[in-house]
């Protein structure tokens, strides 16, 4: 049997390609995919630096960075039973997975919603990293997709007080949304006890050492690439004892190591969508017939939204 799929071809273009269903494993026909913006760009463009070529690969990806790739990592699918499936697979129309790279959606999440299991499976792994704890002054600096999730995740916990910190003041409502009070960098609270970094930039790392409190923990969950980040660690760093921790979803958070497989975290991440809340993350959606034209002005597009690709 054969599929179609999506590959990026060169920088800033992409076209469907015919792709077979071989092998073993659990066949999936595609109900909808999500577009990670920040990650997605980068294939795209053909910018994933050469260093980080084998970090950035895809569990599903077929092809070489930087071209020709077949890239993604949200998609949600059906199954022959008829139970919806949510695997890390590329934008493609039918396919066939591993079992083990495949979780069920809950019924209370609809289609549209779990596209964005990835992301709230990072968000989940940041809180766990972070190992946050009621009543804290808590920090997001960034309110893109995973931003936005990390916050709404920390907001559930009595008597935090969260603020989500962005350059766009039109981001206020999306923290609202979520419970959380909003700042820009230049009105940003001090003192705060936890603060998440989530913009990929070194500004937003140096405004959270200048607002963190004594003995403070910062969690960075940018990826800078091959960037060098330059910090004024000669300041309050050492003054107030702060740490500084790396996060990212390809382990399973420390505090749950041995605890959570990533089957059971991805599972778990796909429940917490259970919220209409979350709809205000998504936009689009795209026909996937129509990706190859439309993935450049998607791509192009500002804002912290999750674009949704249909398949029907």
């Amino acid at each position: 049997m054969t599929a179609r799929a999506f590959w990026t071809v060169a920088a800033g273009q992409g076209e469907l390609r015919a792709a077979a269903l071989s092998g073993e494993g659990l066949e999936l026909r595609m109900l909808a995919t999500g577009i990670s913006r920040g990650t997605e760009a980068l294939v795209f463009a053909g910018r994933v630096p050469e260093s980080q070529y084998a970090a950035m690969r895809a569990p599903l990806m077929e092809g070489a960075f930087p071209f020709p790739v077949k890239y993604g990592y949200s998609a949600v699918g059906l199954a022959a039973d008829g139970r919806r499936m949510f695997a890390l697979a590329p934008h493609q129309d039918r396919i066939r997975v591993p079992s083990h790279l495949a979780v069920p959606v809950p019924d209370a999440v609809p289609t549209r919603r779990a596209v964005l299991g990835a992301n709230m499976e990072t968000a989940l792994n940041i809180a766990w990293d972070a190992c946050a704890l009621p009543g804290e002054r808590i920090m997001v600096i960034g309110a893109g997709v995973v931003g936005l999730l990390a916050a709404s995740l920390l907001a559930r916990l009595p008597g935090a007080v969260v603020t989500l910190v962005d350059l766009d003041p039109a981001r206020a409502a999306f923290a609202a949304r979520f419970g959380c009070a909003f700042a820009t960098p230049d009105t940003a609270p001090a003192e705060q006890e936890l603060i998440v970094h989530a913009t990929g930039r070194a500004e937003g790392l140096r405004l959270a050492l200048r607002c963190a409190a004594f003995e403070a923990r910062i969690v960075e969950a940018s990826w800078f690439g091959t960037d060098a980040v330059t910090l004024p660690l000669g300041e309050a760093f050492h003054a107030r004892r702060l740490s500084i921790l790396s996060t990212q979803v390809g382990a399973v958070a420390g505090p749950m190591r041995g605890r959570r497989t990533h089957a059971e975290r991805l599972s778990l991440a796909l429940s917490l969508l259970a919220d209409d809340r979350y709809d205000a993350l998504l936009d689009g959606p795209t026909r996937f017939e129509d990706l190859p034209a439309r993935m450049p002005a998607i791509l192009g597009a500002s804002g912290p939204l999750c674009h949704v690709v249909t398949y029907e």
